[in-house]
């Protein structure tokens, strides 16, 4: 009972947030075009840098974890190219997205409410690693014209940058400084889960089958490679469940704005990211039961 208890007070506020995006997004349509913007070139940046380069954050405590994030990325990619040629849909469509999860929209906020802020630092280096990969190898996987050097110069790459470099310099900056980038960057989390409710609203038939394959291949995948991996790591405690959760994560939003950019079938990965999103509220909680 305190174990259901526990993943009810962690999804409950998470899907409650959601659910009044997608409300308010029914009645008035609200355009975030402006919010995603000021989201990726302010907020993500100064939120992963004010974690990384928070005192309490010792990059060394982490290897393990961050390793374990790299071989799931890549493994789940690895695993979904046969995929993609099974179920007769382009690599380029389906791997990057069960290869990159929501570990913003949902990943974080999630962690935050299940491990505490002692162990966000960690789900958020796990955010900083996976979004180095999707702004290089993702962009690169979802199109051969993405311009991997205008991605890593992004905001979002340079506070990533340098927040790793404040955790393996020691090099910080004041505390009433970091206090007001910390600050800023909360705001963040709660915005993420309002905005995706909102995306949820977008969900059409258009591409439904190959949605409902992408949306199930991702949590499952992860999940498969996650369990043995957390094992052969000797991952424990908050570690351990940092890592299944980021296992059993839908597919990243991000990745249909990549596709929408490039021209890669959006309207095919935004169904496999909107299905993948609903089938969270199955997904998240089995993970929470297993890593809590």
């Amino acid at each position: 009972m305190d174990l259901l208890s526990r993943i009810s007070g962690v999804i409950i506020p998470v899907f409650l947030i959601v659910a009044i995006g997608y409300g308010y997004a029914r009645r008035h349509r609200p355009d975030l075009s402006t919010f995603n913007r000021i989201a990726l070139d302010v907020l993500a940046p100064v939120l992963v840098y004010s974690a990384l380069a928070a005192r309490d954050f010792h990059l060394a405590q982490h290897t393990q974890l961050l390793l374990g994030g790299t071989v799931l990325i890549l493994g789940s990619g690895l695993l979904a190219w046969p995929l993609a040629r099974m179920l007769g849909a382009q690599p380029r469509t389906l791997v990057p997205v069960v290869m990159f999860n929501n570990c913003g929209n949902m990943g974080l906020p999630l962690a935050l409410l299940a491990f505490g802020t002692e162990h966000f630092g960690a789900a958020v280096a796990l955010f900083s690693i996976s979004n180095l990969f999707h702004f290089s190898l993702g962009a690169r996987l979802t199109s051969a014209q993405a311009r991997t050097r205008d991605l890593l110069l992004s905001p979002l790459m340079v506070g990533t940058a340098l927040g790793f470099a404040s955790a393996l310099t020691d090099v910080r900056p004041p505390a009433d400084i970091l206090a007001g980038l910390k600050l800023l960057g909360d705001a963040l989390l709660p915005m993420m889960l309002f905005a995706l409710g909102v995306r949820l609203t977008s969900l059409t038939r258009q591409g439904l089958a190959l949605g409902l394959a992408g949306a199930l291949a991702r949590p499952l995948i992860g999940l498969a490679i996650g369990l043995p991996l957390a094992w052969a790591l000797g991952l424990e405690g908050a570690a351990r469940g940092q890592l299944l959760l980021f296992a059993a994560l839908p597919p990243a939003v991000m990745q249909f704005m990549l596709a929408e950019r490039y021209h890669q079938e959006p309207d095919k990965v935004a169904a496999m990211i909107m299905l993948g999103n609903a089938l969270a509220l199955v997904f998240v909680p089995l993970a929470l039961a297993l890593g809590l």
